[in-house]
């Protein structure tokens, strides 16, 4: 994998550059559509790359290993063959999963043991064999395993879990190093920083992952419940440390404000189920703000979705007929929202690129974050 730096703001952190896998190059800053079972809800591949302007989405680890399983996977050629994506992809570790199955799962130094939230059965994740999972899936970008600290954590804790987060990435990158990938393309391991909302944790963990030298880093972490302010401020500390040459990747972020402002910060890749997820409960993302499609004021609207006119999407709709098919559940609202937040996030990273290029960003961005926090 490759990074290249092009333009960078003046007035702020923020950078345009590109990722080069082979699989294709990623322009940044990005945002990645989370596909968590191979599959981004609600959306075929087609539209992903072709409406949506995708350039990379994720798969991941747990769920993937779960159902439908890595035999299946292999046999299929890796997940790129087995979901029809021809693009880059990434793998989340797993540990996201494995934080949020508190009440089923046992963490030692060893590894993480859980219960299948589909059936019961037991498993053990390690950092070895999280390597070896994610080699079988083969992703272009595979996330080390660690452990996501709940928000709020105790200072003792959050220092315990991220020193065996680290003793655990040692373990991925030496699996990671005496390990090749299946399917005849090179893959990439980015360390995941933790250490909370304290700021002298997160400093120790950005220290640790940069020495590591691997070729991108990932923050971990953030974005479970904290304040905006403490994401923003940690996201700043790491940034100020992590290597400037090489992307970073921010997990799990976020809102389309998070987004602008963590730009502004230095980060270049970003994941959230937020525009999916939204999207099939009837919100929409717009540049004036959000929408709740299921309101009687856009009974009788015909407008397009973004009074802006701006179009994301080859094909848009209009709020009537949307609220229509939402009332009336039909799979089709699930569909048009779905794709309509996705390709307004990936018109907001476009458009920041576009203005990191011009020198004009933080106007930008200082109007769009006025714009946007507004209920329509």
């Amino acid at each position: 994998m490759k990074f290249s730096i092009s333009h960078t703001d003046t007035k702020s952190k923020a950078r345009a550059g590109e990722i080069t896998t082979d699989h294709g190059v990623i322009q940044t800053p990005i945002f990645m559509p989370v596909g968590t079972a191979g599959t981004v809800k609600a959306v075929h591949q087609h539209e992903l790359k072709e409406d949506i302007k995708a350039q990379i989405i994720l798969g991941n680890t747990y769920h993937l290993y779960l159902r439908p399983g890595l035999d299946i996977i292999e046999q299929a050629g890796g997940l790129h063959k087995f979901n029809g994506w021809n693009l880059p992809l990434l793998t989340d570790s797993g540990g996201y999963q494995v934080y949020s199955l508190s009440n089923s799962r046992k963490l030692t130094e060893e590894g993480a043991k859980f219960t299948s939230h589909i059936d019961g059965s037991k498993h053990f994740f390690s950092p070895e064999n999280v390597m070896d999972i994610q080699r079988t899936i083969g992703a272009d970008i595979i996330m080390a395993f660690d452990e996501c600290t709940p928000y709020p954590c105790e200072y003792d804790y959050a220092k315990k879990s991220m020193h065996m987060t680290h003793r655990w990435l040692q373990r991925c990158c030496q699996r990671f190093d005496e390990t090749e990938g299946k399917y005849g393309y090179a893959q990439t391991l980015f360390p995941i920083v933790q250490g909370s909302v304290y700021k002298d944790l997160r400093q120790k963990s950005a220290e640790f992952i940069a020495e590591q030298n691997r070729e991108g880093n990932a923050i971990g972490g953030l974005s479970v419940g904290e304040p905006a302010e403490d994401m923003y401020a940690m996201t700043e500390v790491v940034c100020n440390i992590l290597p400037w040459e090489k992307p970073r990747y921010l997990m799990g972020v976020g809102t389309p404000i998070n987004l602008l402002e963590s730009i502004a910060l230095g980060i270049d890749m970003f994941d959230c189920v937020l525009p999916t997820r939204n999207a099939r409960h009837g919100l929409l993302f717009t540049q004036q703000g959000v929408i709740n499609i299921k309101n009687e004021k856009w009974k009788n609207d015909f407008s397009m979705l973004d009074a802006d006119g701006t179009t994301y999407v080859d094909k848009e709709y209009s709020k009537a007929y949307l609220r229509h098919l939402v009332h009336s559940q039909e799979l089709l609202g699930a569909q048009i929202a779905s794709i309509h937040n996705l390709g307004f996030y990936l018109w907001l990273v476009t458009e920041a690129r576009n203005q990191i290029m011009a020198g004009t960003f933080r106007e930008w961005k200082d109007k769009m974050v006025k714009q946007m926090g507004n209920r329509l």
